[in-house]
């Protein structure tokens, strides 16, 4: 009888097989030519390597985690040989990454930063290098003052709004809700706050009893809901977070003081936890932030620009500047879907 590891072998190499086979089509997805992109591959396969440096805010939080692994996969299938610098959730500890990455050649850098504004320096010291630098789910710095190749994220206002209102509606259109942030200086967490903000506005019977921050940081998250469930006992309704992780550790402390149930929870971006959170019913609802998505089409954009030699920008051959990568809102109807849909695909 076939082992399970012989199997799972069988289906990562057919996978990667696969995938190299689609490889050059991506390519041409982001304005490589047909012939440009085919040659690449077979360079590839003749051992050709590019180098490439990522970073995200901090690889404690899955979606950073699963985004590293997903870059990882996608270069060993494109050529591309990844370091990462890992930005631990500390604004000051990835400004100190960036600064060392900023000393050393790269054909292509895609950066989440932590916080808006902090990297300005070393990332433009690696620009004017003329290294491309695409930009990952947060803006390192307003797109009209830094000339990064390219920005791709999802609709952040829309995760935020889109969670809230599922949350309401479970809870009939009136009660007490509270906001679990992200860090406040990171521009994904700004918009999901405002879609957040925009949401409860329109419902008068909608209380907001609280909003901080957990910093992505499921011990801290775990220190505030303390508090919160001490303060407000019996008073909390709903409850949105910014991300699956900070949910699911508000879960536990909720379960704890034998609450479960009785407050709806909602969370952002998908994570294989988050969707079965939503499957057992310990979440109202998720919505997919597409990881694997964003950190693979920023390699994508990362060969392209290699090879091209081209700026990103307005003109048929060109892809835009800022490309949203969006996912549904996850529920119980769509969630065995979702989960089978990330696992074979990498969405």
């Amino acid at each position: 009888m076939e082992s399970h590891h012989s199997r799972k072998r069988f289906l990562t190499t057919a996978a990667a097989s696969t995938a190299g086979l689609g490889a050059a089509g991506m390519l041409t997805m982001f304005g490589v030519e047909p012939a440009r992109a085919e040659k690449y591959m077979r360079e590839v396969a003749a051992g050709r390597r590019l180098k490439a440096a990522y970073s995200n805010a901090g690889l404690q939080a899955t979606w950073c985690a699963q985004g590293r692994d997903t870059a990882l996969y996608w270069g060993t299938i494109l050529g591309v040989d990844v370091t990462w610098y890992d930005g631990q959730l500390d604004a000051a500890k990835q400004r100190t990454a960036i600064d060392d990455m900023s000393t050393k050649k790269w054909d292509f850098v895609a950066i989440q930063a932590d916080s808006i504004g902090t990297l300005g320096t070393p990332v433009n010291k690696m620009i004017s290098a003329g290294i491309p630098v695409i930009d990952v789910d947060t803006l390192i710095a307003p797109l009209d003052s830094i000339d990064v190749h390219m920005f791709i994220a999802a609709d952040n206002i829309f995760m935020g709004s889109a969670v809230t209102q599922a949350l309401i509606t479970a809870i009939g259109g009136k009660g007490n809700i509270v906001e679990t942030w992200g860090a406040y200086g990171h521009t994904g967490a700004q918009g999901r706050n405002k879609g957040f903000q925009a949401t409860v506005a329109k419902f008068p019977g909608i209380k907001v009893l609280a909003t901080d921050t957990g910093n992505w940081d499921v011990v801290q998250t775990a220190r505030l809901w303390e508090d919160w469930l001490n303060k407000y006992a019996g008073k909390i309704d709903a409850a949105f977070f910014h991300n699956d992780d900070m949910a699911l550790a508000a879960a536990t402390v909720i379960q704890r003081h034998g609450m479960t149930g009785k407050i709806k929870i909602g969370g952002v971006d998908a994570m294989p936890t988050g969707i079965n959170a939503v499957l057992n019913g310990s979440m109202t609802a998720t919505v997919r932030n597409p990881s694997c998505r964003v950190h693979s089409y920023a390699m994508f954009a990362g060969i392209a620009a290699v090879l091209n030699g081209e700026k990103t920008g307005p003109g048929s051959n060109q892809i835009p500047k800022n490309i949203v990568a969006d996912g549904p809102v996850v529920t119980p109807a769509n969630a065995p879907g979702m989960l089978w849909m990330e696992r074979h695909f990498l969405m």
